[in-house]
């Protein structure tokens, strides 16, 4: 079956830097657009950046772009998530998942997997 682990969290000061990886196992990774989204208590899952299958193509949050870089390594079948210059308004779990297609990539409703997600706190 599929499976979508996160790893790479922690705590962080506003400014630092923290990379995420996400390490899928069950299906062709090279096969599906990935994604990282977050979620702060209180608040819905927020799309962060998305990947296409080949890596080739990137795409960001606003609240993120110029700051995270997404990117994939097929032969590992690992995704990652670089993020730097954090502020503490990016503390949240930190979740990966695959994209059930290829459209619509800012919605949570578009992905089918779902990782266990990765906490991240960033202190002001």
């Amino acid at each position: 079956q599929v499976q979508l682990v996160e790893s790479g969290g922690g705590l962080v000061q506003a400014g630092g830097s923290l990379r995420l990886s996400c390490a899928a196992s069950g299906l062709t990774f090279s096969r599906y657009v990935m994604g990282w989204f977050r979620q702060a208590p209180g608040k819905e899952r927020e799309f962060v950046a998305a990947v296409s299958e080949s890596g080739r193509n990137t795409y960001y949050g606003d609240s993120v772009k110029g700051r995270f870089t997404i990117s994939r390594d097929n032969t590992k079948n690992t995704m990652y998530l670089q993020m730097n210059s954090l502020k503490p308004e990016d503390t949240a779990v930190y979740y990966c998942g695959r994209a059930g297609s290829s459209s619509y990539l800012h919605y949570a409703r578009t992905y089918d997997y779902w990782g266990q997600g990765t906490q991240v706190t960033v202190s002001s």
